[in-house]
């Protein structure tokens, strides 16, 4: 099969449920308001694109490739970033639904997560040193064996990180969202 290169095109609109998405190599494209969900992505690389307000839910993301790709106002459930390429994973999300979706094993270094749903969201074995994680809704994501050294947590609330099974040096918490940090030791803090 014959794989494309297209550059620097907008996508509007696009029902890719119904005409799928080109194998190939997209670079400074961006997709509005598009349907991606269900889709197979496998094989495609998405470098220096943004997607916005697109539904990913669901879609195959096999060997796929993600290099400085922006999603703003994206739903985006049940995506499993860990069987992505890992080479040169570099993403960051702006008020997108992350629900029920998987980065485990992934790097992700200095990646940020902003205004976010990430409700039962896999960090397990994720690297994620200098991570910013600002007003995002953490209820039920799974950090073990995490590194988040360096991640910055002040604004984010619902999450339960155990200090004894993640790497935390020089993470930044919030006074009222350190309880997080003791759910694992059952302890009950008044105010």
């Amino acid at each position: 099969m014959t794989q494309i290169y297209i550059e620097e095109k907008t996508y509007e609109k696009d029902n890719f449920t119904e005409n799928p998405l080109a194998k190939g190599e997209y670079e400074r494209c961006v997709f509005k308001n598009c349907d991606l969900s269900n889709t197979d992505l496998s094989d495609i690389k998405f470098i220096e694109c943004e997607f916005l307000t697109c539904n990913l839910s669901l879609a195959k993301l096999s060997k796929t490739t993600f290099r400085e790709v922006q999603f703003k106002e994206c739903k985006m459930l049940g995506l499993l970033f860990y069987t992505c390429n890992e080479f040169g994973l570099t993403v960051s999300f702006h008020s997108c639904n992350l629900n029920h979706s998987s980065f485990y094993q992934r790097k992700l270094k200095k990646t940020a997560f902003i205004n976010s749903r990430m409700n039962d969201i896999d960090f397990t074995d994720c690297d994620l040193t200098g991570a910013l994680f600002d007003r995002c809704d953490l209820m039920n994501a799974k950090f073990e064996n995490t590194i988040i050294e360096k991640a910055d947590f002040r604004t984010s609330y619902n999450f339960s990180i155990n200090p004894v099974v993640n790497r935390i040096r020089k993470a930044k918490f919030s006074l009222p969202n350190i309880t997080g940090l003791l759910d694992s030791f059952d302890i009950e803090i008044d105010d």
